[in-house]
């Protein structure tokens, strides 16, 4: 099993361009972010007969979804996860309220799509393919990549 510094160092390989950078703090969010509000827009009725509680923000299936990333953080340390769960329940939140505002299903498709086209010409000018072409589980160290640089800034 890889370490935590193993990850982002193979990570860090194709994403040494400032631009490709600067677009990952932006995109690698944004993606995260629209795939907990593509979750939150699973109808959660069995869920909430289910818990006999009926409030997105606590019952929806991005809870659950986050069930096997949570684990995989935990496993690269305790600082990760506890990074990526802080930035889970932002998350939760601010899907929750925007679902008050906007449709959550056509705005997190919407923010989804824009953010890999912006995610691949960062990788187009990096001159790079992205990680997870290599191996999956970079869509989960993409995140707590971007965190770990922001923190170290």
């Amino acid at each position: 099993m890889k370490t935590v510094q193993q990850w982002y160092s193979e990570y860090a390989e194709s994403h040494q361009n400032k631009l490709n950078q600067s677009i990952h703090y932006i995109c690698v969010p944004l993606i995260f972010f629209s795939i907990i509000g593509l979750f939150m827009s699973i109808p959660n009725t069995f869920l909430a007969e289910l818990s006999g509680f009926d409030s997105l923000l606590f019952v929806n299936w991005a809870i659950i979804g986050l069930i096997v990333p949570m684990i995989f953080y935990t496993s690269l340390s305790f600082r990760v996860f506890l990074r990526m769960v802080i930035f889970s329940a932002i998350c939760i939140a601010g899907n929750y309220f925007m679902s008050f505002v906007v449709d959550l299903l056509i705005a997190s498709i919407a923010i989804f799509v824009l953010a890999w086209i912006g995610q691949f010409y960062g990788h187009h000018v990096e001159g790079k393919k992205p990680s997870f072409l290599k191996d999956l589980q970079f869509l989960l160290i993409g995140p707590a990549w971007v965190f770990e640089k922001m923190v170290k800034k």
